[in-house]
């Protein structure tokens, strides 16, 4: 058998923000519904009920000197350097976000230059030919970002290429909106490169779907729920609940599927399963289903790592992010070994879900 180029993971690098912001954090703030009324539960039962659906006991926000630029350019470090290469090596960065730079105090869209080039700017890299762009994909941005890596080593483009995802969601949720619980800060970074192997390795895989027609409204932007809010004009994420958790059950597990299938890897061969940190019984909810696709009831145990009930949901930073923590040993009772095929997958606003099978 004939030699391939697969792309292969040879470093990983996160950033998990020093501020950590607990669900008793919330308990004097004024939680609005979405006409501007105030809602007739506690806080408390408020932030009891959150707890129970998400599984998200606290969450990190980066400190007010940091910006997006900022702790991509910590995670990026990590991963360069445990990839052990010459950041002047680099065919690509590549940089996954949903709001751009998002200093503090400014919500405005802040895309010019993009993060990718802030970020190489901040890297010190000289090597004109290292191209520096960005990804807005929703959360499965970083995963979009990996698969556009694929293609450009696959294609005799590129050899070394540097995927991160990052958002500052603290700094765009609307704090009378109960919603404002679920989401946080951080940063994720992947080191690519092509490696020739006569047996699949690295992405044996993708799969990647855009189902605006009828869900693109399940996250948008819209105005606050406080309508004596100093800047009226400023806008925040917005989220239709139950209308995005019903479509992830339904989708979700058949992009998976699907991804399973083009690879030729029974879900059996699957050691790890690295969703979205998105909400913690939804994403369990997609895990179940998934399993039900192939008529198996019960799930093998630890299948599933999670990290949002100690870091939130920091979007595209999540998946990365859980990665590197599992590959640097940091997620108890979670490991993956060489020879391991593993799941990555992600949701989110579009809506876009993705998946990549990878073989270790």
């Amino acid at each position: 058998m004939s030699n391939s180029i697969y792309s292969i993971i040879t470093g990983t690098g996160s950033y998990i923000p020093t501020k950590r912001i607990k669900n008793e954090d919330f308990l004097n703030h004024e939680f609005l519904e979405s006409d501007g009324s105030k809602i007739e539960k506690s806080n408390q039962e408020i932030i009891e009920k959150f707890l129970e659906i998400t599984t998200i006991a606290e969450r990190r926000y980066v400190t007010d000197d940091l910006s997006n630029s900022d702790i991509a350019y910590f995670a990026a470090l990590e991963a360069i350097k445990s990839a052990n290469i010459d950041k002047e090596e680099l065919d690509y960065i590549i940089v996954a976000h949903n709001f751009g730079e998002l200093k503090n105090g400014n919500k405005q869209v802040d895309i010019v230059p993009s993060v990718a080039s802030r970020l190489k700017f901040k890297l010190g890299i000289k090597n004109p030919t290292t191209v520096a762009y960005d990804i807005p994909f929703g959360c499965p941005g970083w995963l979009q970002g990996i698969i556009q890596a694929d293609y450009f080593i696959k294609s005799g483009d590129a050899k070394k290429i540097l995927v991160i995802g990052a958002d500052i969601l603290s700094r765009i949720c609307d704090p009378h909106d109960r919603d404002s619980m679920l989401y946080a800060d951080g940063a994720g970074a992947t080191v690519l490169e092509g490696k020739e192997s006569n047996t699949p390795i690295g992405i044996l895989a993708h799969r990647t779907r855009s189902d605006t027609l009828l869900y693109s409204d399940n996250l948008t932007m819209g105005k606050s729920y406080n309508k004596d809010i100093e800047n009226k004009n400023d806008l925040f994420i917005k989220m239709n609940g139950r209308k995005l958790y019903q479509y992830a059950l339904e989708t979700v597990p058949q992009a998976i599927q699907s991804c399973l299938e083009k690879s030729n890897t029974p879900l059996s061969e699957i050691k790890k399963i690295l969703i979205h940190q998105a909400n913690g019984k939804m994403d369990e909810a997609i895990l179940k289903r998934l399993y039900r696709l192939y008529d198996i009831v019960e799930m093998p145990e630890g299948i599933m790592p999670m990290t949002i009930d100690w870091l939130g949901n920091s979007s595209v930073a999540t998946v990365p992010t859980l990665l590197d923590l599992i590959l640097k040993g940091k997620m108890e009772s979670h490991e993956i070994n060489k020879g391991d095929t593993i799941v990555l997958s992600s949701v989110g606003a579009g809506m876009n879900i993705n998946a990549v099978t990878y073989k270790m």
